[in-house]
Formats: structure tokens, C-alpha cells, sequence
């Protein structure tokens, strides 16, 4: 997967997965299966509250 350069040096993928519109178990059970399919970046940002 492509990822950028970010100005600390760090590296974040370049592709994410995103979570708005989804909470509870929906949620957590499609960020389990992103995790396991390679994503490293997961869009949980606190305005969707479902950040836990």
C-alpha cells in the first residue's frame, strides 16, 4: 500500500477506512475485518462518536 511522508517522518498510509455512519457492534466488527484485510488507518473520528 502507497503511503506519505508526514513532516515528523512518519509514514501513514495513503488509503483509510472510514467509520461514519456506523457504530456499535456494525462498527467495531467492520473495523476488525479492515484491520485483518491490511488497513492501517482507520477514520474514527470523535464528531462520528464512535471513536471507543
Amino acid at each position: 500500500m502507497k503511503s506519505i511522508t508526514l513532516s515528523n517522518g512518519m509514514e501513514m498510509p495513503a488509503l483509510g477506512f472510514g467509520t461514519f455512519q456506523t457504530g456499535g457492534a456494525e462498527c467495531e466488527n467492520s473495523v476488525k475485518l479492515a484491520v485483518a484485510e491490511g488497513y492501517r488507518l482507520i477514520d474514527t473520528a470523535q464528531a462520528y462518536g464512535n471513536e471507543e
